[in-house]
């Protein structure tokens, strides 16, 4: 299973230089819902609603969504091995609640403090 971070989605949405291979879109994706906030606020704020919002759509489709409720944030409210933003702390506290549901779980993300705080936390990292 790969965890989708918001900066592998929006890399594929905009065909940046840098983005996910097609193979990936045919694994078991999810993310938190997190992802779905923050997808369509970074296209309202580019002003690529209008001409992204059907592949955006299709994209979250493909995807299984963690909500955001207590049990699955939970681990954010404790310190982690690694000082982090609040987004990236919600979507590492997601991978430890799959982890913690005996899912094994990679990360694609091009962020990188984000992938150093998930090696910090044994969290592979996907090749993307």
């Amino acid at each position: 299973m790969i965890y989708v971070d918001t900066s592998v989605a929006l890399a594929h949405l905009l065909s940046e230089d840098r983005r996910p291979p097609d193979s990936m879109w045919d694994e078991t994706l999810v993310s938190s819902r997190l992802l779905e906030y923050e997808l369509w606020n970074r296209l309202h704020a580019l002003g690529a609603a209008q001409t992204h919002g059907n592949h955006a759509r299709e994209l979250l489709q493909r995807l299984a969504f963690l909500e955001l409720v207590a049990p699955v944030l939970a681990p954010a409210l404790e310190p982690f091995p690694v000082p982090v933003r609040t987004l990236d702390a919600l979507h590492l506290a997601s991978i430890d609640f799959l982890r913690a549901q005996r899912q094994d779980v990679s990360l694609a993300s091009y962020d990188t403090r984000m992938i150093d705080a998930a090696r910090h936390m044994k969290i592979s990292i996907a090749e993307v």
